[in-house]
């Protein structure tokens, strides 16, 4: 069963030091890749780079890092997918990002899919290119149907696969994926899986991106109040559950967002590979 892990790029020497370790352990699993997040608007480029860098040259696991085109210029990410070659690198995930505050100049791109076109015209099939995808609508999106729209025109623009915002609620993806497909995609769309670790920053989290958290896992969560130990068990229970619903349903591929830790996705993955 292929499983992936996303990592935020490490601002220090100790940190990057602590990441290389998740990685050699996390390798036991063979996973597909190791994804690396990027800034929007400059702020951890150029460490996006270096973790890249050195997972490439590892030789274990492939890199795929992200690129956000919000406040980037056409020149800029063609220079950087370039140095990415140089690399070996061979998947991107293409987003739009975030716009940073008080900028105005957003760059030449607006969305995903002019950054999607825009590596197909400049690169033909050289990257797998992954994109986004919202299984519970993305919070800017005026509906639900303009939100399906966006993400088939990042699929027709030459998206490869996508891999979804995490969800607790697997029939979202499920209707994501059946709506999706009633509209001729036919990519993979694997679900990305956040486990459950500090009940505080999963919620800050979910307000930012706008996933939803059911109402009886919250209030599982706040009855343990600073148990972190029993919040953790519980948050296991809960996302190994619906990792196996998913792979019983016929889900073949996971990524999960590690927060720079092995466990628990160690522990989730390995129960899927």
């Amino acid at each position: 069963m292929p499983v992936s892990f996303e990592f935020f790029p490490p601002r220090d020497e100790i940190s990057q030091k602590s990441l290389k370790k998740v990685r050699e352990q996390l390798k036991a699993l063979n996973p597909e890749y190791f994804s690396v997040t990027f800034g929007a608007g400059g702020s951890t480029q150029d460490a996006t780079f270096e973790t890249i860098s050195a997972i490439q040259s590892e030789g274990f696991v492939p890199a795929a890092p992200h690129l956000s085109c919000i406040g980037s210029k056409k020149e800029n990410i063609k220079s950087l997918l370039r140095d990415y070659i140089n690399l070996g690198v061979k998947h991107i995930v293409a987003l739009r990002g975030d716009i940073p505050s008080g900028v105005r100049d957003i760059g030449d791109f607006n969305h995903a899919n002019e950054l999607v076109t825009f590596i197909r015209e400049e690169f033909n099939d050289h990257f797998s290119i992954m994109v986004a995808a919202y299984p519970e609508k993305h919070p800017e999106a005026t509906s639900f149907r303009n939100d399906l729209e966006n993400f088939v025109n990042k699929v027709k623009s030459g998206a490869s696969q996508a891999i979804t915002q995490y969800f607790y609620n697997p029939d979202a993806y499920f209707r994501f994926c059946d709506d999706v497909n009633s509209m001729g995609v036919n990519i993979p769309i694997t679900p990305g899986i956040m486990p459950i670790t500090n009940c505080k920053q999963l919620k800050r989290f979910s307000e930012m991106c706008g996933a939803e958290i059911p109402k009886w896992i919250i209030q599982r969560l706040e009855s343990y109040g600073d148990d972190l130990e029993s919040i953790r068990q519980f948050g296991y229970e809960v996302v190994d559950e619906m990792c196996l619903k998913l792979q019983s349903n016929g889900v073949k591929n996971f990524h999960f967002y590690s927060m720079n830790k092995t466990v628990p996705s160690f522990e989730l993955a390995k129960n899927l590979v």
